[in-house]
C-alpha cells in the first residue's frame, strides 16, 4: 500500500477519536517522510507541534499506523526546517500548561475557532493551544507579549475556555489592575481592627485555581507591596504545578520596573511574542469580521485592500475601519460600498495611520510581498536562500534608495550588524552590474518604492 494512502487512513482514524481543534492543531499540516522497516519519519510544521505529538500523542500515532499497516513501527518527528537545515532540535528545551473555572471572567466569544491565524501568530495559537490541553505541564508559565490591538487578550480567555469546558479546571481572568484594586484592599480593617478575612478572601481567590490569568502584567510596575504579593502568588501556584499565563506589552527583559526576581520567574516557561498582522492576515481577519453581514457582498476586493492597507498594525482599528465603512453606506440609503465611498468614509480615520510611517516598514513590506514571505521572515537570522536574498535586496534598497544609517538598517533587520548590512549592498550592486535581468527586477522595485 503506498505510505501517502497509508497515513491519510491513519488521520481519518485519528480524527474521529479527537476534537476537531485538537486534530487541526496538531495533525492536520502533518506528512509521513522516510520509512524504513522498522521506523517512520512525520514531518512536521513547527517545534511546538514535534513536542506536543512526541509527549502526548506518540501511543495514539504508533498504535493507529499498526492497526492500518499491519506492522510495527517507531516514529521519529522532524520539522521540515530541520530536515532542511540536518539540524534536529532537542524538545526538552521547550515547555507546556495547564487551566480552570467558577468565577472566571472569562469573555464566552473569545474562543480558538473565532481566532483567525495567519503566519504571525500562527505559533502563538498552537501554544495556546497545547497550554490549554496539558494545563501547568508543558509550559509554565506561558507569557505572551505584544503591541495593544494584536489578539493577547482573545488568546488569553480562548486557553481559559476550552481549560474550563474540557477540563473543568477552575480559571481566574483578572487585568493587572484588578489584582493591584484587589490586593490594597486588603489593608482595609474591620470593626476588630484587624484584616484576617480580606486576606483570606484575597489568597483563596488568587491561589485556589487551577489556572491564573493576568493581562497586561507591565501595569505592576512601581508598586513594590504589591510585586511582592504577586511574586507569593506566583510561587504558591508553580509550586502545586498550576498553570500560569501572563501578557504584556514588551517582553519579559523589557520590563524594567519589575523587579528582577519576577521577570525571571516569566522566563522559565516560555514567552511567545504576537507580530503585527501581515497583509493576508488582516484580509482574513475582515472577511471573517463581515460574515452574515448583510453588507458582506458589496465589501470589494479592492476596498478590503485599501483597508488592510491601512490598518497594519492594531487589529481593532482595523475592525473598527470595517465598521465605519458599512455605517456610512448604510446613512448613505444602502449604496453599493465602492473604493470612493470607503476613502470619503475613511478620511479622517485613517489620518494618523497612513500605510507605513516608517520609509524602512514600507521597503520591508514591499520585498516580504514580492517574494512571498513574511517580514518576520526578513528581521530572522534564516538564512535559507529564499529569505536571506531578499532580505539582502530589502537592506539595499534601504541604504542606496532611502540613505538610512547602516547601524539604523541593522537595528530595523533584526539587530544585524553594520557590516552585514554592507556585505548585502555590494552583493547586490554586484550582481545589478552582471545581471541586466535583475537589474530590472530591482528597478521595478524602486518604482514602487516610490
Amino acid at each position: 500500500m503506498d505510505k501517502k494512502i497509508i497515513w491519510e487512513s491513519c488521520l481519518e482514524k485519528i480524527k474521529s477519536e479527537l476534537s476537531p481543534i485538537t486534530y487541526d492543531t496538531w495533525f492536520s499540516e502533518t506528512k509521513l517522510g522516510k520509512m524504513t522497516d522498522k521506523s517512520v519519519t512525520l514531518i512536521v510544521p513547527m517545534h511546538v507541534v514535534k513536542k506536543m505529538l512526541m509527549e502526548n500523542y506518540n501511543d495514539l500515532i504508533e498504535e493507529t499506523f499498526t492497526e492500518i499497516s499491519g506492522s510495527n513501527f517507531k516514529f521519529e518527528y522532524l520539522t521540515e526546517q530541520e530536515i532542511e537545515d540536518d539540524i534536529i532540535e532537542d524538545t526538552e528545551k521547550m515547555g507546556v500548561p495547564s487551566i480552570s473555572t467558577f468565577e472566571t471572567n472569562l469573555n464566552p466569544n473569545y474562543n480558538f475557532d473565532n481566532y483567525i491565524v495567519g503566519e504571525s501568530n500562527k505559533f502563538a495559537k498552537m501554544t495556546a493551544v497545547a497550554v490549554a490541553e496539558q494545563p501547568g505541564k508543558m509550559y509554565n508559565p506561558l507569557f505572551i507579549y505584544g503591541k495593544s490591538g494584536l489578539g493577547k487578550t482573545h488568546l488569553m480567555h480562548a486557553i481559559g475556555n476550552y481549560s474550563v469546558k474540557n477540563s473543568k479546571s477552575r480559571v481566574l481572568y483578572v487585568t493587572c489592575e484588578k489584582f493591584v484594586e484587589d490586593f490594597v484592599g486588603i489593608n482595609r480593617r474591620n470593626e476588630e481592627g484587624n484584616n484576617f478575612d480580606t486576606v483570606e478572601i484575597f489568597k483563596k481567590k488568587y491561589r485556589d485555581v487551577d489556572v491564573l490569568i493576568i493581562d497586561d502584567i507591565q501595569f505592576l510596575g512601581n508598586r513594590i507591596k504589591t510585586q511582592q504579593e504577586f511574586f507569593n502568588t506566583f510561587n504558591e501556584l508553580y509550586d502545586k504545578n498550576k498553570q500560569i499565563i501572563i501578557s504584556s506589552d514588551s517582553s519579559p527583559d523589557d520590563l524594567k520596573l519589575l523587579e528582577d526576581r519576577l521577570t525571571t520567574r516569566f522566563n522559565w516557561g516560555i514567552t511567545i511574542p504576537i507580530e503585527q498582522p501581515e497583509f493576508d492576515l488582516r484580509i482574513k481577519i475582515i472577511d471573517n469580521k463581515l460574515l452574515g453581514h448583510i453588507l458582506s457582498d458589496d465589501f470589494s476586493r479592492e476596498v478590503k485592500e485599501f483597508i488592510a492597507s491601512n490598518c497594519t498594525s492594531d487589529i481593532r482599528k482595523l475592525e473598527g475601519a470595517i465598521t465605519r465603512v458599512t455605517a456610512y453606506a448604510t446613512m448613505m440609503g444602502g449604496s453599493k460600498i465602492t473604493l470612493e465611498l470607503a476613502n470619503e468614509a475613511l478620511k479622517d480615520y485613517f489620518v494618523k495611520s497612513i500605510v507605513s510611517k516608517n520609509k524602512i516598514d514600507h521597503v520591508q513590506q514591499l520585498v516580504s510581498n514580492t517574494y512571498n514571505i513574511t517580514v518576520d521572515d526578513l528581521k530572522s537570522k534564516k538564512r535559507v536562500v529564499k529569505i536571506a536574498f531578499p532580505r539582502q535586496i530589502a537592506m539595499y534598497i534601504c541604504r542606496i534608495k532611502l540613505g538610512e544609517p547602516l547601524q539604523k538598517i541593522g537595528i530595523e533587520f533584526g539587530g544585524k550588524d553594520h557590516t552585514t548590512v554592507m556585505h548585502s549592498v555590494d552583493k547586490i550592486t554586484k550582481k545589478i552590474k552582471e545581471n541586466l535581468d535583475f537589474k530590472s527586477e530591482i528597478d521595478k522595485l524602486l518604482e514602487k518604492v516610490n
